[in-house]
C-alpha cells in the first residue's frame, strides 16, 4: 500500500485550509494538540467526551474513510461558525448537513492525494463509526479553538480485480 502522500503534514494542511475557508475565515484556529499521546493505539476519537463523528467513504483503487471527530458541544460550535449563526441552537438537520459537509470537503481533498480515480460516498454523521475492514493509517490529534478534534484516515489499496 502506498500512503506516502497521506501523511500528517498533507492532511493537516488540507484541514487548515478547509477550516480557514469554510469555518473560521482565518488561519490558525486549528492546531496540533499535545495531549501527551502520539500513538494511534487508543483509536481515533479516544478521550473525546460525548463524541460526534462525521465521515465519508472512498471507493476505487483505494478504499477507506476519512472522519472528523469531536465533542458534541464543539460540533455544534463548528456548525454555528460555518453557518454564521452566532449562538443559535443547532438542529439535528443542521448538524448532519454542516458537520457532514466539513468531513466531505476534508475527505474529498484526502482522496485527491491518492493515485488513481475513485469516488466519494455521501457524508454521514453519528455518535459512533461503523466497523471497517480498512486499517487506520493516520490520526491527527488537533484542537479547534482549544477543543479536541481528531481527523482520522483508514485506507486500503485494492488489489487487481477489485479484491483487498
Amino acid at each position: 500500500m502506498t500512503t506516502a502522500t497521506v501523511d500528517f503534514a498533507s492532511v493537516f494542511e488540507i484541514a487548515q485550509v478547509v477550516f480557514a475557508a469554510m469555518v473560521d475565515g482565518d488561519e490558525g484556529l486549528l492546531v496540533p494538540r499535545d495531549d501527551g499521546d502520539d500513538s494511534d493505539d487508543d483509536g481515533a476519537g479516544a478521550g473525546i467526551a460525548d463524541p460526534v463523528m462525521s465521515w465519508v467513504e472512498v471507493h476505487g483503487p483505494y478504499s477507506g474513510r476519512t472522519a472528523v471527530i469531536t465533542g458534541a458541544e464543539t460540533a455544534h460550535a463548528l456548525v454555528r461558525a460555518l453557518l454564521g449563526d452566532g449562538d443559535a441552537p443547532v438542529t439535528d438537520a443542521d448538524l448532519v448537513d454542516a458537520f457532514g459537509e466539513i468531513a466531505n470537503v476534508v475527505g474529498g481533498n484526502v482522496k485527491a492525494l491518492l493515485p488513481g480515480q475513485g469516488t466519494l460516498g455521501l457524508p454521514k454523521v453519528a455518535t459512533s463509526l461503523p466497523p471497517t475492514a480498512d486499517p487506520l493509517v493516520l490520526t491527527l490529534r488537533l484542537a479547534w479553538r482549544g477543543e479536541p478534534l481528531d481527523i482520522a484516515v483508514w485506507l486500503t489499496q485494492e488489489e487487481e480485480g477489485g479484491n483487498r
